[in-house]
Parts: C-alpha cells; structure tokens; sequence
C-alpha cells in the first residue's frame, strides 16, 4: 500500500531480458532497503530482488509488462520511487494500491494559467474517473481537475512539477494509471447488484 506522493524521481542503470520477465535495474537512493521489499515504481508494486552496490533490481514480470509502461523504459529514464506505507505514517496522498488498471497517453499539456496534462479516458478506466475524484498517474497522487468522454486532466501544483517527471514527459507518453479504490470498489459492488 502506497500514498502516492513520490519520494525520489531516479535513473534506470539497466535493463535485461529474463525467461518470463525483464529486470529492472535503477539507483538506489536509500541505504536501509532490504531484499523482498515493495516499492512503488512509477506507480507500480514491485518487489526488491536484488541489491548490488549501489543499484536495486526488480523483475517485471509479463502482466506487468503488458498493462504499464515499464517496458518501455531505456537507460537513462527517470522514473518515481516510493516506499510502502507504514503503520503510523501519514497519508499525505489517497490509499494507491500499487495494481495499475492500464495506461493512458498524453493528449495535451499547457502551463498557463495554471499546469495541466490532458490524458485520453480509455474505456479500462472511464467508469472510475469521477469529478475531483483520486487518481494515481506514474504513482503521483492527483485529483481529477476536468473530464469528458474523450479525457481527463489533472493540474500539477509547482511542487509536483519540480519533484516528478509528470509535466517533462513527451506528448503521446503511456502514464500509468491507478483508478481509486474507493470508485473501483463502489463500481464494482453496484454492477454485481444489477446482474
């Protein structure tokens, strides 16, 4: 379990091809991380599977893989890291899961008035995306800022802006996105009445 407020942004270091997966290899800026450990990459849970020196290695496996955009990932990107959350810890964000409901492309960005993004409202996630309801895009915590059928946009305060890689990314880039599970959940239960 996560809150969605990104503690470090970090380079990948490496890249490599397993038998059922790709490992993932990125710098680890934390000296107390211990092998099996959750970490949220770009809004993803993946587990620690290996530590050398000064780098952390994560397997992603073929779902994961196929529903984010961890495969797309080169050397040298940038991704969001955040550990899990702990009992006593405050939640600064909204409860994000770490399961990512599919990806969604940058359609638009503008910086003034005010920073926005604009991503296309795929049908994977349509039903969820509510009015100033929650989301988590590559991890970061968020509030749905305006929607229609075709997107939805979320606006990026200047801390946001400064400590993530959200407003630098190209047009067309696959976010990841984690609906809330309050809206998931809600959804769910109210389409298993109507059957």
């Amino acid at each position: 379990m996560f809150t969605g407020i990104v503690e470090q942004s970090v380079a990948v270091v490496g890249i490599a091809d397993g038998p059922r997966f790709k490992r993932l290899t990125i710098a680890n800026p934390w000296q107390d991380v211990g092998p099996g450990e959750s970490i949220s990459i770009n809004g993803a849970c993946l587990t620690v599977a290996e530590i050398l020196d000064a780098k952390l290695g994560f397997d992603v496996v073929l779902e994961t893989l196929s529903r984010t955009n961890l495969g797309l990932l080169r050397i040298g990107d940038r991704v969001h890291l955040e550990r899990a959350l702990r009992v006593g810890d405050r939640i600064d964000g909204h409860f994000v899961q770490g399961h990512i409901d599919g990806t969604a492309k940058l359609l638009d960005k503008q910086f003034e008035p005010d920073c926005r993004l604009r991503l296309e409202n795929v049908a994977a996630i349509s039903k969820y995306i509510i009015p100033k309801g929650s989301v988590s895009i590559d991890g970061v915590s968020l509030t749905i800022a305006g929607i229609s059928s075709e997107y939805f946009e979320v606006a990026l305060i200047p801390t946001t802006i400064s400590r993530t890689e959200l407003a630098n990314r190209p047009m067309g880039w696959p976010f990841n996105i984690e609906t809330d599970v309050l809206s998931k959940t809600i959804v769910s239960w109210l389409e298993r009445q109507q059957k």
